[in-house]
């Protein structure tokens, strides 16, 4: 036994598995025998195919064909007869599939069956009458009967023998189909008076082994003359016929003419097919040629004949010619659906492409006859991957909730005209199984909280619902882990498990951060569990928490800034322009300028909205030289914050006179470079005195401490004690106080005072007058330019914080 194994996975790779198997196998096997190991072909183990239920499913082969589960195994049931299954063709094979369930798979199996030299030749008739007349020329044809023989190959019929061959010999014609054609050939001239009868044996032989054959005989009658033989208009002719034609309808009419006159030229038809379809389905009228039908033809089972005619005068001499019939097809057979095998329940969370039923569509008919289309009514939740084979898979997700049972009904339809279906119905039940998730009420969330809020506070709640039951509708709310600048958004919200409210961990700044977003997930209470996410963004709100603050001018505190006004300026003269911005939004960073204080308000104003200083009059002679303006810069908030700005103005034609006026610095640089000693010198002294203190405040609390010690485990109360004149400090510093020295010098004296300022510890922006740059930032509460009369007074602030400062004022 010759064994052939092909397999193959299908093109659904979530689909069920398919495979192909071939064998071959010797006709007339008796019963019982082995086809093949189909599950050790197939990769299949043997309890798989216990497990699955297998079987074979086939509309015409599992009389001939049967499968043992337990072994696996493929195996005779009746004895096949390879002509009897195959009349028509050379190749012959079953073709059949193997069902397997849970999870539904299926295979293909051929199974290729090989001719055996079991049939002989045979001729139809066991003898042949001719009569030729003794003047047939040499050469002449007269056409045999064909054997036949069922089997094929090399089985088949393979030549032919005739004896004795005094007079006659054989000669061969091949056909397009594959047979042959024999003819007598005459090759001696007859006597009739030295012999009126011949008798001959024409053997048919095959090529089989061992060798098999079959024979006629053939008896001639030699005639008086009769010199010409009926000729046919056509060695071939060509006819139609459309399938389930009546009874009676003819197909074509062969025509023979004889040149001859008399009995001689009279021609008779007939039919020299040997093989028994044709002579049952065609007559021929044996005087007119009319070839017609004599059964209803079906186009599935035959497509095309070939008639094989004859032409025989009275004399005894033949013509042969063919007669091929095409038959048409008709649309008259519906697509037959099977179910090869199908599920009655299905889980809701089956995969996708799972497998619900398997069917087998075939329609006999050909062309678009036989072209055949499935649709079924649940589009939605199904699909056919067409084919031969049709599988019913799922191809999206299904829900028992909404649909515990569905009725599929599927019709096929070809393209035939007209059209013919058939339709099946299938029920399919729907399990349950924890397949919803939680769905929140909105896609996103976006909420408000207004900044500087209080921590814990409620900031808005998320809501989701799940439409299982029980455990499976428990909603359980959780903040997924991500971060926001950086930082973990738990520093930012929590939320609550059960109810979904979301809470505030932190006070927000609207300045720091203006929104963020994060993810909440909602899980039920399944197994295993489902759940959705949402996102939610948080939007803080701005208070007006900032003052404005002003760019320009730069206040430096005690720097000698001011703006130069010519005293030709005219009305609207544009002095100089407040600028101030607020970190706020909105209406809180609207900003309006307003002129608090004035030395003159008759000759400034500042533009409410622009902040800018403009005359408002014309500059007279009489107007002082140093203008003080004080303007007050607020912002829109509610309630409102504003800031303060002092613009010194000079009303002068000239930069000399503006020097000479403010400032009438005219000491010598000797005197400078004495001062300047003098202060240097008073600095080290004062640092010297204040570390010399700092080390003696230490050596103090280290010698409490330690009293307090031995105190302590004397168990004696303690009195704390505190030298005179000494005080604890909460300074933050290095040293716990700012000194301020401010010394004060006048323009006529030239004598230096130097008194001793309160402790401070606030920081303003100074500017030197002598250099662009900025300043240390020092507290200021008095300007040289409160009394404009009084003498030009400097001082100076010095302040220690590790290391001193001295900033000029």
């Amino acid at each position: 036994m010759k064994r052939q194994v092909l397999l193959f996975v299908s093109f659904l790779s979530l689909g069920p598995v398919f495979g192909q198997v071939s064998y071959s196998i010797p006709e007339e096997m008796t019963r019982g025998s082995l086809v093949g190991s189909i599950a050790q072909d197939l990769g299949l183990e043997i309890k798989r195919l216990i497990s699955g239920k297998a079987k074979i499913y086939s509309r015409n082969s599992d009389q001939y064909i049967e499968l043992n589960r337990e072994r696996g195994v493929l195996l005779i049931k009746e004895r096949i007869d390879r002509e009897a299954l195959c009349t028509e063709k050379a190749l012959c094979a079953l073709d059949f599939q193997i069902l397997l369930e849970n999870p539904m798979e299926f295979y293909t199996v051929t199974v290729q069956i090989i001719d055996i030299n079991d049939n002989a030749p045979t001729f139809e008739k066991h003898e042949m009458h001719f009569k030729i007349s003794e003047s047939a020329a040499t050469g002449a044809k007269f056409d045999l009967e064909r054997a036949v023989d069922l089997d094929v190959g090399i089985n088949d019929l393979q030549k032919y023998e005739l004896k004795p061959t005094d007079n006659f010999g054989l000669k061969l014609h091949s056909n397009p189909d594959g047979h042959k054609n024999v003819e007598m050939v005459l090759l001696k001239p007859l006597d009739r008076e030295k012999q009126e009868q011949i008798s001959l044996v024409l053997t048919a032989v095959d090529g089989g082994e061992p060798q098999m054959s079959g024979t006629m005989q053939i008896l001639i009658t030699v005639l008086d003359v009769n010199d010409n033989a009926p000729v046919f208009t056509q060695k071939t002719y060509k006819a139609t016929v459309t399938e389930n034609s009546p009874k009676g309808t003819v197909v074509a009419t062969v025509t023979a003419s004889d040149a001859d006159q008399g009995s001689n030229s009279k021609i008779t038809y007939s039919i020299t097919n040997t093989l028994d379809n044709v002579r049952k389905m065609f007559y021929v009228n044996e005087e007119n040629g009319q070839v017609s039908l004599i059964e209803t033809i079906d186009f599935e089972k035959s497509k095309r004949f070939q008639i094989n005619l004859r032409a025989n005068d009275d004399g005894g001499l033949t013509d042969s010619c063919k007669l091929i019939v095409d038959v048409l097809d008709v649309n008259d057979n519906k697509p037959e659906i099977n179910i090869m095998s199908k599920s009655t329940v299905i889980s809701e969370d089956a995969n996708l492409n799972t497998v619900v039923t398997m069917i087998n569509v075939e329609d006999l008919d050909s062309g678009d006859s036989g072209v055949v289309k499935c649709l079924q009514e649940n589009t939605i939740y199904y699909k056919i991957i067409t084919n031969n084979f049709y599988t019913l898979v799922t191809d999206s997700d299904l829900d028992r909730e909404r649909a515990s049972e569905y009725n599929i009904t599927v019709t096929c339809s070809d393209e035939g005209v007209p059209s013919l279906s058939s339709s099946v119905t299938l029920t399919l039940q729907i399990s349950d199984v924890n397949d919803n998730a939680p769905v929140f009420e909105r896609s996103s969330y976006e909420a408000y909280i207004v900044e500087n809020n209080t921590p814990g506070l409620s900031i808005f709640t998320v809501k989701a619902t799940d439409a299982d039951w029980n455990q499976n509708a428990r909603v359980s709310y959780i903040l997924e882990d991500s971060s926001v600048n950086g930082v973990p958004v738990s520093s930012y919200v929590s939320v609550s498990a059960d109810s979904g409210v979301i809470h505030a961990v932190r006070s927000f700044d609207y300045e720091q951060i203006k929104d963020f977003h994060f993810r909440v997930k909602a899980q039920d209470g399944g197994s295993p569990p489902l759940s959705s996410n949402v996102t939610v963004k948080i939007m803080i709100q701005d208070q007006n928490d900032n003052p404005p603050q002003v760019l320009y001018p730069v206040q430096t505190g005690g720097s000698l800034v001011a703006e130069m006004v010519p005293r030709s300026a005219d009305v609207g003269y544009l002095v100089t322009k407040v600028v101030a911005v607020d970190v706020d939004s909105g209406q809180n960073a609207w900003l309006s300028y307003k002129l608090q204080k004035a030395t003159d308000r008759a000759l400034f104003e500042v533009g409410l909205q622009n902040g800018e200083i403009r005359t408002i009059r014309q500059v007279t002679d009489k107007d002082a030289v140093k203008q003080r303006l004080t303007v007050i810069v607020e912002d829109n908030g509610q309630p409102s914050r504003s800031a303060t700005v002092v613009v010194n103005v000079a009303v002068a034609d000239s930069f000399p006179e503006v020097l000479s006026e403010f400032t009438e610095l005219t000491h010598d640089k000797e005197y400078n470079d004495n001062l300047t000693f003098y202060l240097v010198l008073a600095l080290a002294v004062v640092s010297f005195l204040f570390i010399t203190c700092l080390v003696v405040i230490i050596s103090v609390k280290i010698y409490r401490w330690r009293q307090s010690r031995i105190l302590y485990h004397s168990n004696l109360p303690v009195i704390p004690y505190y030298p005179p004149r000494y005080s604890d400090t909460l300074g933050t510093g290095t040293l716990p106080h700012v000194y301020n020295y401010e010394v004060c010098r006048t323009t006529d004296s030239r004598k230096s005072d130097c008194k001793f300022g309160r402790a401070g510890s606030q920081n303003v922006l100074i500017m030197d007058p002598s250099s662009t740059g900025t300043m240390q930032r020092i507290q200021s509460e008095k300007s040289i330019l409160d009394e404009p009369d009084s003498p030009l007074e400097v001082s100076y602030e010095c302040g220690f914080n590790f290391m001193s400062q001295c900033l000029f004022k």
